[in-house]
């Protein structure tokens, strides 16, 4: 059993005759948006925690993979160009020919 003020019995008769359905459907629908928008707030509550205790980027177990990262594009850059640079084509944009 659940108890309600007089306001909010009102306010669910209102609701329920607005919708033309009965007093548990308006209810039960409330309850279950509820629980619902509960879980996915902790859903993400738990998401943004576990970035703020580790957050992403950086070193971890796989090291700085934003700077290797980096670091490849820039070899990649530099090879790309030295085979430019050797078939005559070269922009040289990260060495000079």
């Amino acid at each position: 059993m659940v108890q309600l003020t007089i306001e909010l019995v009102a306010d669910l008769d209102h609701e329920a005759q607005r919708r033309g359905c009965s007093r548990s459907a308006v209810v039960l629908e409330a309850v279950a948006e509820k629980l619902a928008r509960t879980s996915v707030e902790a859903q993400i509550r738990r998401y943004v925690d576990s970035y703020e205790r580790q957050p992403q980027g950086g070193d971890d177990a796989w090291g700085d993979l934003g700077a290797a990262a980096d670091r490849a594009g820039v070899e990649t850059a530099r090879m790309l160009d030295d085979d430019e640079c050797e078939a005559g084509e070269g922009l040289a944009f990260v060495t000079s020919c």
